[in-house]
Parts: structure tokens; sequence; C-alpha cells
């Protein structure tokens, strides 16, 4: 990717750029044919076909010329304007960055007081808010809904946030830190320490904990293990630690699946689940915490509507 930040491709791209516009110009010279005089009838070209269909020389109509050179001129004054010749800015000096940043700087101006006002109520307050909501909703679909959903309903490894089921807690306060600081949930792989049949035995006395179809006898040697090897992070009923983001194993509630196969997959191979700090994704502008309060306040309210 180095080779193409080289100073010789700027140079490259202007001359081919430049050449082009003036090969243009070039060839529609070379074929324009002078305007007849009147009466003057238009060269006969060298081939005649089918007794009588002649090709003749005829002028091309100036209207159309004249919409060629203008895309000429057009291209010329656009280019002198405006960044296009490899490095040159352009007279106007625009940037497509110091655009960006103004629409940034316009709409921060726009919306600090309503954001000002906001900020001024608990989380609790602005869910309640339909204008909040709406405000909310548009940072979810911008940010969050590539993985929750536009509808916040999750998809296979990436949590449901209209239910009630929180691995970190779905309180205010916390709903705050993992927008913020984000996450990083590991299940570690044990599919080696317990071998096939002691996963196996394991899976069965998890689908148990939830009253979920199992073989009975797998269960009861799984519940040994699990005790061993699972109590420490879901407990030894199995209903998770929101401190670790341990799930609980005694609902329905599957983040990658809850079929005997699934479950094996997970104590095998481990999972590695990873929410990225929403202070990095809103950037650095002065209304970020804003946003972070509003974004809160409509995924707790989403939770607070069932």
């Amino acid at each position: 990717m180095s080779d193409f930040t080289h100073g010789f491709w700027p140079i490259y791209i202007s001359v081919i750029t430049v050449v082009s516009i003036i090969g243009t110009w070039v060839f529609l010279r070379s074929q324009t044919t002078r305007k007849l005089a009147p009466g003057e009838k238009p060269e006969l070209m060298e081939h005649t076909w089918d007794g009588d269909l002649q090709d003749l020389n005829n002028p091309l109509p100036r209207w159309w010329l004249g919409l060629f050179y203008g895309t000429l001129v057009f291209a010329a004054a656009y280019l002198l304007l405006w960044p296009g010749l490899g490095n040159f800015a352009g007279v106007l000096g625009w940037t497509s960055s110091g655009a960006y940043e103004a629409e940034v700087k316009a709409a921060e101006a726009r919306f600090q007081p309503v954001y000002a006002g906001f900020m001024k109520q608990d989380i609790a307050s602005v869910a309640a808010d339909p204008e909040a909501r709406a405000i909310g909703r548009n940072l979810f679909l911008t940010y969050c809904s590539q993985c929750h959903g536009s509808d916040a309903t999750g998809a296979r490894g990436f949590p449901n946030l209209t239910d009630h089921d929180w691995l970190y807690g779905g309180d205010p306060d916390t709903i705050v830190a993992t927008l913020t600081d984000g996450r990083n949930g590991i299940m570690p792989p044990l599919g080696e320490a317990l071998g096939p049949q002691g996963t196996k035995e394991v899976a069965n006395h998890v689908l148990s904990l939830s009253g979920r179809k199992h073989d009975a006898a797998l269960a009861a040697a799984g519940k040994v293990k699990f005790a061993e090897n699972c109590a420490a992070c879901h407990m030894p009923d199995g209903t998770g630690m929101q401190a670790l983001g341990a799930p609980n194993l005694t609902d329905k509630v599957w983040l990658y699946g809850g079929s005997e196969a699934a479950i094996i997959e997970t104590i095998t191979k481990g999972r590695n689940g990873v929410m990225p700090a929403m202070t990095q994704t809103l950037g650095t502008t002065s209304n970020k915490e804003a946003k972070l309060h509003l974004l809160a306040a409509y995924v707790y309210g989403l939770s607070q509507q069932q």
C-alpha cells in the first residue's frame, strides 16, 4: 500500500490528466471540418456502397462541438479550482476533511443546546423522552446496528438488547460503562482438558440446567466436571456472574446457540466476544459525552418497553 503514497504517483496522475485533456482537444480539432460555403457540396469519401450510398465529409454540428469543447473548459476550470491534479489542492483550497469538519462544527453548534438539556437529566428520564429516543435511535443505527441489528434484537454472537437478559448488567451505570470502555468476554477452550466424552457430558449438564432435552446419565456425569471447570465463572447453580460477563445458563437465552452441538463447540473451542469502546467510535467531538448519555438511555429504554 505504501507504493501508492510515493511522490511519483501524484505526478503520474497529473501528467495523465493534462495529456488526456490536451489530447481530446487535439483530436476534436483534427476531426473538425470547415463550415461549407453556401452552395458548396461536401467532400465525397472513398467508397460508395450499393451503387448510390455515399459517405460525405460533412462538418460536425457546431452545437455538438460546442458541448465537447465546453466539457474541456469545465474540466480545466475544475482542476484549477479544486483538487484533482495530484498534490495540487486547487485555488479554493477545498478538502474533504475540511468540509467534514465544517459540517461537524455546524451540527455541534445546532445540537449543543439540545444535548445540554438532556445532560441535566438522569438516564431513566432521558429514556422516557420521545425526542431523546429519536436522537438515541439515530445514534444506535449509526454506531450499533451493524452488530446488534436495526431492531436491536441481535444475532448469533451479538446480544439481544430488547430483552431483560444482560451479560454485565442492565442498570444505567453499567450500560454507560459498557458503551464507554467496551467489553471483552473470554470463554477459555476446555476441549483439551475435558476430552470429547467429558465435553459431551458437560454439554448435557448445561442443557439440563435450562430444562432442555438431554441425556440424564451424561448430565449426571457432567455435573461433577462442571463444578470443577465451569462453576468458578458460571456459579455452581449455573446462574452466571455479571461481574465477569459469564452468562446465566439456567434460562433459555443463548448467545451462540443452545443445541447440543453448539454448546459442545463453545466448550471445546471457547468464545471471544468483543464489544468496542464507543469513546473511540464516536471520535473526539465536544458532544461525545452527550452522545454516550443519549445512546445509553436509548439502550436502557429498549429493555424497559417489555
